[in-house]
């Protein structure tokens, strides 16, 4: 294969794309989760699965202990069914301190909730003897960490709960889910099937993401046709597009499931094979900018997969503009608080709101193309020292 070089222009998405082979793929059984849960309800949202968790637990009306450190919409779902989040702290290489975990609970805390970020596991075993020792149920958030593991645990599977979203790591136009962990059983109604005209957009979005990603000039000039058109014929029939990927959370979509088509494609994909791709590109991405970056971790911990390279930058205005101009999708990663958590009481939070750029190492990339994000990464970060060196 031919090396990608900068002079070429890239197209590099965040997330990964749909093969038109795997329209027709074939089943195959999952030793994943969620996949492979006894107890299990699919959403079109994750954040479905969160509210939905704070009623079934009983949790409204009462507080859940949550990170500093989330993006947004799952405080949201958590405040939007009847509960008040408070926060604890996480440190600057994304730390849960269980020192403040242990402080923050009072009478009126109903849950623990804790996010493993980007694939990396947070300490479930250490909040599961917390939530244990205090007699309240433990969320284990995992909407970015599916397929990951700690170790041979799977991520979910301490919790009473486990949250899971499909949609950034497969190629799929929707889902969330929702496993339930232990001998309690909750008697969850399956939830009604979304927008048909919703889950074609979608569907027909990731296809032609990836007729660019390898048709080059020729698929990029096609895919922004058909977007066009696509665009004047959805805004002309009126047609309601339930977006996924948006900050706030949305009482109008709370009941929606998850499309049939999303678990067709979902359990026809190789999971152990996605998970050594993103392995080795995380890997690759590591070995190429440790030197012009201190990496946020040294090293990628047996069971871990990765959902991107958490980029440490200084300024990721001036960062993100270099690599978007290369045509790398690289996501200004959580840089909102939610407004029930105070900014000024987590520091180090701050930071990383400030500073994580995330660069994609999805399964669809290959070491050529990886080569070439790397090479414009390097660029985009000496670019923006030599900018800050001449109005320092």
């Amino acid at each position: 294969m031919e090396e990608v070089t900068l002079s070429q222009k890239l197209f590099v998405p965040s997330l990964p794309t749909l093969w038109p082979s795997m329209l027709l793929g074939r089943p195959r059984s999952s030793s994943f989760q969620p996949f492979a849960a006894s107890n299990v309800r699919y959403f079109y949202f994750a954040r479905n699965a969160v509210w939905l968790t704070v009623k079934m637990l009983g949790l409204d009306k009462g507080e859940v202990l949550m990170p500093a450190y989330h993006h947004g919409v799952e405080v949201g779902a958590v405040v939007d069914a009847g509960a008040t989040p408070r926060f604890y702290r996480v440190g600057s290489r994304w730390d849960v301190d269980l020192e403040d975990v242990e402080k923050k609970i009072g009478p009126n805390t109903k849950a623990l909730y804790l996010i493993h970020y980007a694939g990396f596991p947070g300490p479930a075993a250490e909040m599961r003897q917390i939530a244990d020792r205090h007699g309240i149920p433990l969320i284990e958030d995992c909407a970015l960490s599916l397929l990951s593991a700690d170790g041979t645990v799977p991520l979910g599977t301490t919790g009473d709960i486990g949250i899971f979203c499909l949609y950034k790591t497969l190629p799929v136009p929707n889902g969330g889910a929702l496993t339930i962990n232990g001998p309690r059983q909750y008697s969850l109604p399956e939830p009604p099937l979304p927008p048909s005209v919703s889950t074609f957009s979608h569907t027909v979005s990731a296809l032609l993401q990836n007729l660019e990603l390898r048709g080059g000039a020729m698929g990029r000039g096609l895919r922004s046709l058909v977007r066009s058109v696509g665009h004047g014929t959805v805004k002309a029939a009126n047609i309601e597009r339930v977006a996924t990927g948006t900050q706030h959370f949305n009482r109008d979509h709370v009941d929606l499931g998850m499309s049939p088509l999303t678990k067709r494609i979902a359990l026809a994909q190789d999971m152990e094979a996605i998970v050594e791709k993103r392995r080795r590109n995380y890997f690759f991405l590591l070995g190429r900018l440790r030197d012009i970056s201190t990496p946020l971790f040294n090293q990628l911990p047996p069971g871990v997969s990765p959902l991107f390279y958490p980029l440490v930058v200084q300024d990721k205005a001036e960062v993100m503009g270099s690599l978007h101009a290369q045509g790398i999708d690289a996501i200004d990663f959580w840089r909102r608080f939610h407004p029930a958590c105070d900014a000024t009481a987590f520091p180090e939070v701050a930071q990383l709101r400030r500073s994580i750029v995330e660069i994609p190492c999805h399964q669809d990339l290959s070491p050529e193309v990886m080569a070439a994000v790397a090479a414009a990464v390097r660029e985009a970060v000496k670019s923006d020292r030599r900018t800050r060196k001449r109005t320092g």
